[in-house]
């Protein structure tokens, strides 16, 4: 099964996905617009969210564009698969090597984060350094260190919402929203990631009440 996958991954990152096509439009049009707006968030699985796909994850979240549904990646799910066998072409780096469930939606895309002073070719902003990409070209760069970047995160799947999806989601007190970081995307390890935030959560709640229209409000405003 899982050389199945590794193979199919495979496949579908020589060609490339509609997720990286759609992350490689939403890039260009930034960058023609003269745009680029970082709107990346943490959502945080409160502790009673029973669904196995998001219990106990925190997702790093954006929107693509003003009115769509808003996509993320699962940042504290490692899995057992190592790049290096996804493209067993490239020399991947061993502190790049780790692979992360990255949500229940598109299985059979690799998406991947990276952190860099200068933004890269073909990716979106996040954060004010971490960008998200799905583009083949870039993948290479970044393996043979061509373009320069400090950290890296590959993700097998990613998560994602219907417009207006998430805002009932949040509404119905199934998510935390945080201010994301980088630091815990990348330095923090993956088990500790979860318990942390939901307790930065309980402390920012103390001051916003869960239900507070400002939490859904965090995700639209622009």
């Amino acid at each position: 099964m899982a050389a199945r996958l590794i193979s199919r991954i495979v496949r579908l990152l020589l060609r490339g996905g509609a997720v990286a096509a759609l992350l490689a439009g939403s890039a260009a049009a930034s960058a023609q617009s003269g745009t680029t707006l970082a709107n990346g968030m943490f959502l945080v699985a409160k502790p009673d969210l029973i669904d196995p796909h998001f219990h106990e994850t925190v997702v790093l979240v954006t929107e693509l564009e003003a009115g769509a549904g808003p996509i993320g990646v699962i940042i504290n799910r490692p899995l057992k698969l190592r790049l290096s066998r996804i493209v067993p072409d490239l020399r991947v780096p061993p502190q790049f090597d780790a692979v992360y469930g990255g949500g229940p939606v598109g299985l059979k895309q690799l998406l991947f984060l990276v952190r860099s002073k200068d933004p890269p070719p073909r990716s979106l902003p996040l954060l004010a350094d971490v960008y998200l990409s799905g583009d083949r070209t870039l993948l290479e760069s970044v393996m043979k260190s061509e373009t320069q970047v400090s950290a890296f995160r590959a993700y097998v799947g990613y998560a994602g919402w219907a417009p207006g999806q998430l805002q009932v989601e949040i509404a119905s007190g199934s998510w935390y929203v945080v201010p994301a970081d980088a630091a815990t995307v990348f330095s923090t390890e993956p088990d500790k990631i979860w318990p942390e935030l939901v307790r930065r959560a309980a402390m920012q709640y103390t001051v916003i009440p869960p239900h507070d229209p400002r939490q859904t409000a965090a995700l639209t405003e622009k």
